[in-house]
């Protein structure tokens, strides 16, 4: 690999993207282990995909707003070290895939160029922070949330609280009671509220999705918007301390509450407001920078097809706040979309709207800011790229993930049979071209990155075995999960698993009924009425394995029979167990806490040096066979092996010592007493290894 330098301006930047370039070097060259390895690339937005030798990489945009000038200079990377394909996930952001390893440093850098960067956008870290795709031009919403989303992303982008925790935390901002930004799934989740002319926000936390969904509680009912970043740090600080680390299924800070209960969990963040520096984090909105729109006069032009038109007004259109102005909905197909189109897309917004796209949840774009008399305009523009699809939001309007594609753990095909579930509902049900209420999901394997477990019609990647012992790929039906607006939802029930060429045989039967029997009513409330048994019962038969035919073995989109292949996952990083890694990581964190000790940010210092102790009390117990599931177990371990058992004398407890942490204020003194703190420690510990080592040899 040929040594990189960035011409990146800001150090930090630079910085970053040198340690990437030179961590692949070393591992290139065997001097840096392949775990650790993959936990530092997958926080720079570096993901391995099902395909060896190539990668996939996460670009995140913050809110999913972006920018003329991003879209031009993302499009330009992909084109260069990519396949020119862009991929909009259902966390606003971008993927491109098949870039070669020892490019990315390089890549990064160009997209820093345009202030785009893929820094903790996967690993065990705050991944990108969403929003609902009409903040600041929604009729309803009380005010943009815009500003608080973008302070709170920047807050805790490279903070050290947060950078290696047990597992992947997620973020939304909703601007309404609707929740469009989907607060009930995530790990915190923020709903704009207005009390007595103040603005703040509904607090959800530990939602989740995946094989075990959970419906997030309501942490306040309202907080000032001065607080949401102190209240974000509380929790932080206890799920890297509590969060288990071992076992990874168990890692997500859903199972932290589900075990401790939220009470419980209120007051481990209680415990931790002294270590919190910043009690209230003013956020100045009226200094955030929002897109304005040019002003033009409209030209004349000519609809082709008045009808196709008119349909596409009915479903595309979105009424924006703003007097004179809609947004457009662009419906992209599995959010796959190219850069020859990315480029004039971004032309068309810089000369007519305001410079910006946004990327939404379900995998499309909204153009902000479009005069209404240059709506036809607009779609005779957006016609030549092929982006006048009806049905934007609609429930032909269908999200799933990459799946078999690109993903190492798709299971099943899920983009295949959304683009045939798609062809069902146009060809047999044009009504559902207009119907808003029907949502329909799919992901590639229980981990739900295509959310089918919070869908009204969902579907999830499996297989099914034959009484010959053949494997096909198959599709779990999932029904009745919905929001129900302000923080509330139902997940969906498991009821029935089927061939995946079945797949479209399912839907137009739970279609059919639906259409016969709801009786005006919404889909969750014509599912809870009918109960699971009842749809069980009408789809039972498809469930047969014993006549499935040639064709029921090749996966949607596939030409050859089916084989299941399942690699590794790095959704969530990989747990470092190298007792001389974690001691060589000690230091580091002693470095860095150096570093911010000078640059005057004590509570930086103070939390590096606590990473140390942990990291350093962790080895000595890894040598020892013993549990280190948890920071907190780690500490108690630390102290009934070695401490009690007068293996090391620290002339304190591990734990009065460790836990000065959240007993002190976050002060220079403290500081620098905590540094020296832990350098000692990692100075005792490595003396105890070295004896115990000598022993043996």
């Amino acid at each position: 690999m040929q040594s990189f330098r960035t011409e990146i301006e800001n150090p930090i930047v630079e910085k970053d993207i040198i340690e990437l370039a030179n961590k692949i070097e070393l591992f290139h060259n065997g001097k840096i282990d392949e775990e650790k390895f993959r936990s530092l690339r997958l926080a720079r937005g570096v993901y391995g995909q099902r395909q060896e030798g190539v990668q996939m990489i996460r670009i995140k945009i913050p809110y999913g707003k972006l920018k003329s000038n991003q879209l031009r200079r993302i499009s330009e990377v992909s084109d260069e070290y990519s396949r020119g394909r862009l991929h909009i996930t259902t966390r606003q952001d971008i993927q491109i895939h098949y870039v070669d390893l020892d490019r990315t440093p390089e890549l990064w850098s160009e997209l820093e160029k345009d202030d785009v960067t893929l820094r903790e956008a996967c690993g065990n870290v705050v991944r990108n922070v969403t929003a609902s795709e009409t903040a600041g031009i929604d009729v309803n919403e009380p005010f943009d949330v815009s500003p608080y989303a973008d302070a709170l992303y920047k807050f805790f982008l490279r903070n050290p609280i947060c950078q290696e925790m047990g597992r992947k935390f997620k973020v939304s901002f909703s601007s309404t009671d609707e929740d469009t930004g989907l607060s009930y799934l995530h790990d915190i989740g923020y709903i704009a509220k207005i009390e007595n002319g103040v603005r703040g926000f509904k607090v959800m936390v530990a939602g989740g999705l995946g094989s075990q969904p959970r419906h997030a509680d309501v942490l306040f009912d309202f907080v000032e918007t001065d607080k949401i970043i102190p209240i974000m740090e509380g929790v932080l600080r206890v799920f890297d301390r509590y969060g288990e680390r071992k076992s990874r299924a168990k890692a997500r800070m859903k199972f932290l509450l589900k075990d401790i209960g939220l009470d419980a969990f209120k007051a481990l963040i209680a415990e931790e407001q002294k270590a919190i520096e910043l009690k209230t984090v003013v956020i100045d909105a009226d200094a955030y920078v929002a897109s304005k729109p040019v002003s033009v006069e409209a030209p004349e032009v000519e609809i082709k097809d008045q009808v196709a038109f008119d349909l596409w007004k009915s479903t595309n259109i979105i009424p924006q706040k703003q007097e004179g102005y809609v947004a457009i909905g662009i419906k992209v197909l599995l959010g796959d979309f190219y850069t020859d189109k990315a480029r004039l897309l971004a032309d068309l917004v810089d000369k007519y709207a305001a410079g910006e796209v946004r990327l939404t949840l379900r995998q499309n774009i909204v153009i902000p800011f479009v005069k209404e008399d240059l709506v036809p305009l607009f779609y005779t523009e957006l016609e030549k790229l092929g982006f006048v699809e009806a049905g934007y939001n609609k429930a032909v309007d269908i999200t799933a993930c990459p799946g078999t594609d690109t993903c190492n753990l798709g299971i099943a095909s899920s983009t295949g049979i959304a683009d045939e579930l798609e062809r069902v509902i146009k060809s047999e049900y044009p009504q559902y071209l207009k119907n808003e209420d029907l949502v329909i999901k799919i992901s590639g394997c229980m981990n739900a990155c295509g959310q089918h477990n919070m869908a009204n019609i969902g579907f999830q990647g499996m297989t099914v075995r034959t009484p010959e012992k053949l494997v096909a790929p198959a599709l779990q039906v999932l029904l009745g999960g919905g929001n129900l607006g302000d923080g509330n939802a139902t997940f969906a029930d498991k009821v029935v698993k089927v061939p995946s060429k079945r797949g479209p045989e399912a839907l137009r039967l739970i279609l059919n009924d639906f259409e016969a029997n709801a009786n005006g009513k919404p889909f969750v409330e014509y599912y809870k009425e009918k109960g699971e048994k009842y749809f069980y019962d009408f789809l039972n038969d498809l469930q047969d394995v014993t006549n499935l035919t040639q064709d029921d073995f090749i996966d949607w989109g596939e030409e050859e029979k089916y084989v299941k292949e399942i690699g590794i996952g790095e959704c969530a990083g990989v747990v470092i167990d190298l007792i001389a890694t974690l001691f060589f990581e000690s230091e580091e964190k002693i470095e860095n806490a150096k570093s911010s000790f000078e640059d005057g940010v004590y509570s930086s210092a103070i939390y590096y040096a606590y990473q140390s102790l942990v990291n350093s009390a962790k080895a000595l117990l890894l040598a020892e066979n013993k549990k280190t599931n948890t920071h907190a177990g780690i500490v108690s371990q630390f102290d009934e092996f070695f401490i009690e058992g007068g293996k090391i004398n620290l002339g304190t407890s591990f734990s009065e010592l460790i836990y000065q942490i959240n007993k002190n204020a976050p002060t220079k003194d403290f500081a620098m007493n905590y540094i020296d703190s832990a350098n000692k420690f990692l100075a005792a510990v490595r003396t105890y290894r070295e004896a115990e080592q000598s022993k043996l040899a």
